[in-house]
């Protein structure tokens, strides 16, 4: 920062403004806003130059005065569970996603502690202009009550009435094409642990009921009762151990659950995946670790991510008001965690 600017921020004196800017390069503000606000028109050197300017200045943005200026925040709020990797993942592509578009993001977490209207209310009061809920747990009728106040686009989940926008995978297809590789390689005791009461947890587990009979492995379904937790993976992996009669594969709820039934077997010497095959839903950043390389199910986030941007911007700058769902095809990914059993 030049002396002038370090003197400005010394005295105390008003903040530096656009047309400060403006002044030092010797251009138009016109010019000066488009370079801050990244849109093409001025020359790459006049793009350096007001760059360096501002820089100087300490100049920056007043983006409440912009807000006010032009009645629009263009921020789209989103709300995410902080303990889900998987969520943390999504939040990185719609990121990217909404700066490609000219819009950027709050986010409010969804925790233990912290319920879904709690952090619904908060993308609210920052005026969000639309609404991205990844995996919310709500029921259809309140969420439709709440596209009313603002665009709702829906990430993860399933709506029974169609009457929202969502963005998902085909859950049930996805587990499908677990039990079907697993049944490829031979495997027939194959066991679930679930997710819950949830829409996606049903989802899931009518995916595993429904490959395994169409195997004609109905004798061997097994269901354990879980959650999207490496704890709930743990209880069920101890169950599973308790009982004495270990299965040749288990498919868990999502990566996390699956973890956990790989830390349980690993403490309990159950070899992984020479004597009980795992398999896990999402893909996570943690399933990608050496230390697990878990075979998983890619819902493919960044393709979300995209259509889920698309989608709140189609409802508020193009006038869309149909709802749409958009359901994606889940892929297989095959790591170390899954082999033929013995």
């Amino acid at each position: 920062m030049d002396e002038v600017g370090s003197e400005r921020r010394r005295n105390g004196t008003k903040r530096p403004r656009l047309e400060d800017v403006a002044a030092r390069v010797g251009v138009s503000t016109a010019s000066v806003s488009l370079v801050l606000r990244g849109v093409s028109g001025p020359s790459e050197r006049t793009r350096q130059r007001v760059l360096k300017a501002a820089a100087d200045l300490g100049y920056q943005v007043d983006r409440t005065a912009s807000m006010l200026a032009s009645r629009r925040t263009r921020l789209l709020g989103v709300m995410v569970d902080v303990h889900s990797p998987y969520h943390a993942e999504l939040v990185e592509h719609l990121h990217t996603a909404a700066e490609e578009v000219g819009y950027d993001l709050v986010l409010s977490t969804q925790t233990r502690t912290r319920d879904e209207h709690t952090a619904v209310e908060t993308l609210l009061a920052f005026r969000s202009e639309a609404l991205i809920l990844l995996g919310p747990t709500a029921p259809a009728d309140a969420l439709a009550a709440l596209d009313r106040k603002a665009p709702v686009i829906v990430v993860g989940r399933r709506i029974a009435d169609g009457e929202l926008d969502v963005v998902r995978s085909a859950d049930d297809e996805g587990v499908g094409k677990i039990v079907d590789h697993l049944v490829a390689l031979g495997h027939r005791a194959i066991a679930h642990v679930d997710g819950g009461k949830g829409v996606i947890a049903t989802d899931r587990r009518r995916g595993y009921r429904t490959a395994m009979r169409r195997h004609g492995l109905d004798a061997h379904l097994r269901i354990l009762r879980g959650d999207n937790t490496e704890a709930a993976g743990e209880r069920a992996a101890h169950h599973l151990l308790d009982s004495g009669d270990l299965p040749t594969a288990v498919v868990a709820f999502n990566d996390q659950c699956a973890i956990g039934v790989l830390a349980a077997l690993a403490r309990a010497g159950v070899a992984v995946p020479g004597e009980v095959s795992v398999a896990g839903y999402d893909d996570d950043t943690l399933s990608r670790l050496s230390c697990f390389s878990l075979t998983t199910v890619s819902q493919g986030a960044a393709e979300q991510a995209r259509y889920a941007v698309a989608a709140a911007v189609e409802r508020l700058d193009q006038g869309r008001t149909d709802p749409r769902e958009v359901v994606l095809t889940p892929h297989l990914v095959v790591r170390a965690t899954v082999a033929e059993p013995r």
